[in-house]
């Protein structure tokens, strides 16, 4: 009960497989993780503000008391 099965080692050989094998397989999914954050952020700096918020309403004349 206590002891591992062939299961378990076999479980643990797969995904020691797929974790440390082939041409870097981890470093290339942290590159791609990074460039989707990077991407994130430039997208996130390119709507600061629209175009129609920064242009002042119009007064009328409900405003005249309020200033």
């Amino acid at each position: 009960m206590g002891a591992l099965s062939i299961w378990h080692i076999l479980a643990i050989v797969i995904a020691a497989a797929l974790l440390f094998g082939g041409r870097g397989k981890i470093s290339s999914l942290m590159g791609d993780t990074a460039k989707g954050i990077r991407a994130f952020r430039d997208g996130l700096k390119g709507e600061d503000a629209p175009e129609q918020a920064k242009t002042p309403l119009p007064k009328d004349e409900k405003d005249v008391g309020r200033t």
